[in-house]
């Protein structure tokens, strides 16, 4: 495992939303704690991006990792992992895991933008998972992913549209009544139409291949994929790949 160098200014970081997550980081991996909602959804999204993209061997990024759910689920399947994350208290977390999970995996303390300085086109899986909220310009954190993504390359984002249904569900429903998440964790303003989310791709040079939607239901205290976009969903673009098929 390795270290890396602290993310520098100026950084597409709010350091208020940064602390929402850094102040509970040593909670990271209980699975009835305050990220409980991210340990019942990581099977789905994991086997969803199993469906589209080949993890074995291939040279992964996850964005965003946290404390490293995701990142190490990928590295079970035998991806060559990289994470990042601006949060620092998360990383300890996640090196410390993946030690005692004997995973190889890098992680380094940096953002999106600052890492596709040096690895633009590197990674044929780039993932970045419930982040795109929390930044305050998520169209320069989309332009670095993109950047990221080689040829041929797949990238899988998740995060919640802007509707009146999403604030009642997301917010009201899941932090004020169910508290299925800590109360404050979003902001209505900071959420994303998937139409945002996928012109800015196409800006970027990448191609949208599914779109899916993620619900939770209260009465068997499940989550599953369901077509409807209206409140949580998970894109996939891809690189086209001039040099060969997709």
């Amino acid at each position: 495992m390795t270290s890396s160098e602290a993310p520098r200014e100026p950084q597409n970081v709010d350091p208020a939303e940064l602390a929402k997550f850094t102040s509970r980081a040593d909670d990271w991996w209980d699975p009835t704690g305050p990220f409980a909602t991210l340990h019942a959804i990581n099977p789905l999204r994991l086997n969803w991006i199993g469906e589209h993209a080949a993890l074995h061997g291939q040279e992964v990024l996850d964005v965003g990792c946290g404390a490293g759910i995701l990142t190490e689920a990928m590295a079970l399947r035998g991806a060559r992992v990289t994470g990042i994350d601006a949060g620092a208290e998360h990383l300890e977390i996640a090196r410390a895991h993946a030690v005692e999970s004997e995973l190889e995996i890098a992680y380094h303390h940096t953002t999106a933008e600052a890492f596709a300085e040096h690895h633009a086109g590197r990674f044929a899986v780039v993932t970045c998972m419930e982040m795109l909220e929390h930044v305050p310009e998520p169209e320069s954190a989309l332009a670095a992913l993109s950047r990221l993504v080689a040829p041929g390359g797949h990238l899988f984002l998740s995060t919640i549209n802007r509707t009146p249904r999403a604030f009642v569900e997301a917010i009201v429903g899941a932090e004020y009544l169910l508290r299925l998440l800590p109360t404050g964790t979003h902001e209505y303003a900071r959420f994303i139409r998937p139409s945002e989310l996928a012109a800015r791709l196409r800006a970027g040079g990448l191609e949208i291949r599914d779109l899916t939607g993620l619900t939770y239901s209260p009465i068997t205290r499940e989550y599953r994929l369901t077509p409807s976009v209206a409140v949580n969903y998970l894109l996939h673009a891809q690189r086209p790949d001039p040099g060969g098929a997709d």
